[in-house]
């Protein structure tokens, strides 16, 4: 019952991607200080006067290369993929998968080696620090404390064969299941019964659950299309307005990047939208932007089309996504009629 309830849903979303998690994790290089690693009694510490907190153990730029590339790793999955039941992975439509995975392989390799150079250079980097946090504890006044602050930030350094192992970049890619019960060990045959049937209502209750979350997720990802099929739209058409000189070829192109993105991020399958971008550039992204600047009335087109696309997208939004979920849903049950 739990399963024909929620698996024609969920096999439609199994089908068309996958759910990507990507871990970038590297030595902070921060040390939180408390009050008595200055030599002061933690119950005379107003936090109104004195904020003490994390501190830089190395200079910023030190880690600046891994902090970039984490940046541009989590980057790169958001574009390609949606959050999933509340962030916890993002679902990347098969289309996209590929690609991302391949700029996930570089980056990774980018990682890799920036990981040995820090690793190789790690002991001048230390030492280099330290130095400059004597200078600093001098110019505090601390009062005789100083040593025991510098005690502290020396110990907080990880040691440099442990170093390595503060860095790694990981990316998992699986997919979501539904609940087929829980697992029991037990002796007697009345608990057996009462047992069993408290993990069917348990597992009849996640399989309702993940319905609903699924419902949610479908409608958003759409709605978040539509969303941001309008937006590009009143954009482009603010940019022309904007212009002296009218469209430029680059804002042309930014139309059909996003046409090209939307297809392959459309796995839930919003024809109406995509058949509508696909018009849009059929009958306008043909011409170039010297064309437009030239023509007048070709002007005139582009920018009323622009304004039916963000027209149309917005009225899709206020839909909700309830279309396509419905068609999305149908998708699944006919794979599981198939194979039944």
């Amino acid at each position: 019952m739990s399963q024909e309830y929620n698996l024609p849903l969920l096999e439609a979303v199994c089908r068309r991607g996958v759910l990507c998690n990507v871990s970038v994790r590297y030595w902070r290089g921060c040390k939180k200080l408390r009050p008595e690693d200055l030599g002061l009694d933690p119950s005379h510490v107003s936090d109104r006067l004195i904020q003490l907190g994390h501190k830089r153990l190395v200079p910023k730029e030190a880690l600046q290369r891994f902090a970039l590339i984490e940046s541009r790793a989590h980057s790169l999955v958001e574009a390609a993929s949606f959050p999933f039941l509340g962030g916890i992975a993002r679902f990347v439509p098969n289309p996209r998968l590929v690609d991302l995975t391949d700029k996930l392989d570089a980056l990774r390799d980018e990682f890799r080696e920036a990981t040995l150079d820090f690793v190789a250079g790690y002991s001048g980097l230390r030492d280099e620090a330290l130095d400059e946090w004597r200078d600093a504890a001098r110019q505090m006044n601390l009062n005789g404390s100083a040593e025991q602050l510098l005690a502290t930030i020396e110990q907080s350094f990880p040691p440099a064969g442990d170093i390595t192992r503060r860095f790694a970049f990981e990316t998992r890619l699986f997919q979501v299941a539904a609940p087929e019960g829980l697992r029991i060990d037990v002796a007697e045959s009345i608990d057996q019964m009462e047992i069993a049937d408290e993990r069917s209502r348990i597992a009849q209750d996640a399989s309702r659950r993940l319905q609903g979350d699924l419902d949610s997720f479908i409608r958003e990802s759409v709605t978040t299309l539509r969303q941001e099929t309008a937006k590009l739209a009143a954009d482009v058409l603010a940019t022309i307005d904007g212009s002296e000189n009218g469209v430029h070829q680059r804002t042309l192109n930014r139309l059909t990047t996003f046409i090209d993105s939307f297809r392959s991020l459309n796995f839930a399958g919003d024809a109406q939208l995509e058949g509508t971008l696909e018009r849009f550039r059929q009958q306008l992204l043909s011409r170039s932007a010297e064309d437009y600047r030239n023509d007048n009335g070709a002007m005139r087109s582009l920018t009323e089309g622009l304004s039916r696309l963000h027209d149309t997208a917005m009225a899709m939004v206020r839909n909700d996504g309830r279309d396509v979920l419905t068609r999305f849903g149908q998708m699944g049950s006919r794979r599981l009629e198939a194979v039944s």
